[in-house]
């Protein structure tokens, strides 16, 4: 794995680190991620568990690893994610890619996304690299946490790493075919119907739908 991540620290665009340098990196970035295996493994563990609670046709946890491309996406995104986190970007946007050509689910590794998170069937969902999904949510088939515009500098190229994409806050259902985009927050307990298109905040225990937006009271 050192290897691995010593060939994509190569095209990073600094230019001033010879093989040794590159080599002490990798090698470092790869003892770090070891040292967040144990963690990773934890929060799929609250993946699986939210995925078998649920879909009421899961048999099984092993039917949900094995056989449902939301949960196998996610695997791919906590690992991705972490080597992403450490420097090894490229390395992280492969692995990232591999998911959605075998899944049909584009995360990016950049993405943030708290436990006990489940993709339920799964195709077409994308999700943006500065997106910050909460605990317990929920995403259905083709929904699209995207950006609304791209900024640019004075000379016209994009700015990077800027957030632009929605923060999800914790135990939040996204039904199919919702498109969320731009820097905009959908408070926590909420849920957003089905083919929604939405460019705006919603406060938390919302209830959207394509006719309106319901703004629930707080069993607090």
């Amino acid at each position: 794995m050192t290897e691995q991540v010593k060939r994509s620290l190569q095209f990073d665009l600094d230019e001033t680190r010879g093989l040794p340098g590159l080599f002490k990196e990798a090698s470092s970035i790869v003892d770090a991620f070891a040292s967040k295996l144990p963690d990773i493994r934890n929060t799929l563990v609250t993946d699986f568990r939210a995925a078998y609670r649920g879909d009421p046709a899961a048999e099984s946890v092993a039917e949900i690893v094995l056989c449902y491309r939301g949960t196998i996406a996610v695997i791919y995104h906590r690992i991705a994610h972490e080597l992403h986190a450490l420097g090894a970007r490229l390395l992280a946007r492969m692995i990232a890619d591999i998911a959605q050509a075998a899944t049909g689910i584009d995360i990016h590794p950049g993405a943030r996304i708290g436990e006990s998170f489940f993709i339920d069937h799964g195709s077409g969902v994308v999700i943006g690299q500065t997106s910050i999904i909460g605990r317990n949510v929920r995403l259905y088939q083709a929904v699209t946490l995207g950006a609304k515009r791209f900024d640019t500098n004075s000379d016209g190229s994009l700015v990077k790493d800027q957030p632009r994409h929605p923060i999800i806050e914790d135990d939040v259902i996204i039904y199919a075919g919702a498109t969320i985009l731009g820097r905009v927050t959908i408070g926590h307990h909420s849920t957003i119907g089905g083919n929604v298109w939405l460019t705006e905040s919603v406060p938390p225990h919302s209830n959207v739908s394509q006719a309106r937006i319901e703004h629930a009271t707080s069993p607090n």
